[in-house]
């Protein structure tokens, strides 16, 4: 009797997460995982840091190699093995990509073939956005994806020399990119179609930012549309916006992402928020046997209490989890977010978590926000650094909304208990009377999220 085969479409956090998941649970189950890179289960996040030079073995951004797969966990893992179809109604895939058992297809020209499954997990995860616009090709602009695109970037800046680059895009990897390309010593640029830096954050909050990147010598140029990459024998000599030419031996895209569902709208199956596939909270989609996880899936978001779609590998790696888990017969859950995100800049942290206002707003709700400045420790404490907490609530029961922190060393970790009440459902008051950890070296006796709340409490 043949065993029941579960097929992975994507082999990165998602896709080995549950895969993993799935042979723990049943060590009877046929897992094939189909990959159509030659890298698996890789940090993406670590990319800029490589490049800044942090750590020098790209392969410290790996989690677990593909031999480890194989060889302990008894997963069928084919690289370089390119799904091209999925057909739900015979429940199988086409692939292109060496023959089965291949082991990755080295050495071997690849075929296409049809492989049928029990049940499908699609985790195709995301695609950078890349513009449409002239000189896209050009020798010196950079994308920021793979283990390889880091490999080739670093390697460009250490051999090459170049002095100036522009980043296009003032979001997560685009600030941190500037950090990687400040740390080379490069003269740096920013490019934005917004009027500010970080998106996610609310005006008053992004200034914050700007002002730190401005601090560090970075050119911005917000509210400029990207219009085009200038070239001299293929080589970048500059990024042209609306507004100007800015000279450049380097250029990073840094403007975001978009869920990877190609294969799953053209098989029919239903694709919700930003284009994400639709699933519920078991990670199922609409069609039966075939579940989605990871960036090409929708979350539901806790405060909104509507989807959304969040590309961060935290996301993906708990729906990987979960999907394993309902894949190998189980019943496990995946309730949904709240958008917490961190990063920075050398010393200046990013942090947020649940809506910022215009998000509040565009929901209809009334709400109150409180901005406080504090310190990172004790003001007498040696190394205190400044802090800045936004709190929005929700006028009436005092419902927490959201929250955002920019600070020094020591800031952006603290927007973890606002997270935890945000999922939890804690009202604003609640918040306030959080036992939280307190030392000198840590805070002050009050904690810069405890003052902000009081003083949203206040409003309240």
């Amino acid at each position: 009797m043949p065993r029941e085969r579960l097929v992975v479409i994507g082999g990165n956090a998602a896709g080995m997460s549950a895969a993993s998941q799935a042979r723990r649970r049943r060590p009877d189950l046929e897992i094939i995982v189909l990959e159509k890179g030659i890298h698996v289960s890789y940090a993406a996040c670590a990319l800029p840091y490589y490049v800044a030079k942090y750590f020098d073995d790209i392969g410290a951004a790996v989690a677990r190699s593909a031999e480890t797969f194989r060889d302990k966990l008894k997963i069928d893992l084919r690289l370089n093995s390119e799904v091209l179809e999925i057909d739900p109604g015979v429940r199988r895939v086409r692939v292109k990509g060496a023959a089965p058992g291949a082991g990755g297809g080295t050495g071997e020209s690849p075929r296409e073939y049809w492989e049928p499954f029990d049940n499908l997990l699609i985790a195709t995860g995301a695609v950078p956005i890349r513009p449409p616009v002239p000189g896209l090709e050009s020798q010196g602009v950079y994308g920021l994806s793979t283990p390889d695109d880091g490999v080739v970037l670093r390697r460009a800046l250490e051999t090459q020399k170049p002095r100036r680059a522009v980043v296009v895009g003032g979001g997560y990897i685009g600030l941190e990119m500037v950090e990687a390309l400040l740390s080379h010593g490069l003269q740096v640029a920013v490019v934005d179609m917004l009027p500010q830096v970080m998106g996610t954050l609310d005006a008053d909050m992004a200034a914050l930012v700007a002002e730190a990147l401005q601090g560090l010598g970075v050119d911005l140029h917000l509210g400029e549309a990207l219009r085009g990459f200038e070239a001299e024998g293929g080589r970048l000599i500059a990024v042209a916006t609306d507004k100007a030419a800015l000279p450049a031996d380097v250029a990073v895209l840094g403007l975001g992402i978009r869920p990877n569902t190609a294969l799953a709208r053209a098989a029919g199956i239903p694709l919700g928020e930003r284009g994400a596939v639709r699933v519920d909270d078991t990670l199922r989609t609409q069609v039966a046997g075939i579940w989605a996880a990871g960036d090409c899936a929708e979350s539901f978001h806790l405060v909104s209490r509507k989807p959304v779609s969040i590309a961060l590998g935290t996301v993906a790696n708990k729906q990987g989890r979960v999907a394993g888990i309902n894949l190998a017969g189980g019943r496990a859950r995946f309730p949904g977010v709240v958008g917490t995100a961190v990063t920075r800049v050398f010393e200046t942290e990013i942090a947020r978590t649940g809506l910022q206002e215009r998000e509040a707003q565009a929901l209809g709700l009334d709400y109150v926000s409180a901005r406080i400045e504090s310190r990172t420790r004790a003001g007498y404490y040696p190394g205190a650094g400044a802090i800045t907490v936004k709190v929005l609530a929700e006028k009436g029961a005092g419902r927490l909304l959201g929250g955002q922190i920019v600070g020094a060393p020591g800031s952006a970790k603290r927007i973890d208990p606002l997270a935890v009440a945000l999922q939890a459902g804690l009202a604003v008051e609640d918040v306030v009377n959080l036992d939280l950890g307190y030392a000198p070296p840590f805070s002050g006796v009050w904690d810069p999220v405890l003052i902000a709340a009081r003083q949203v409490l206040r409003l309240l």
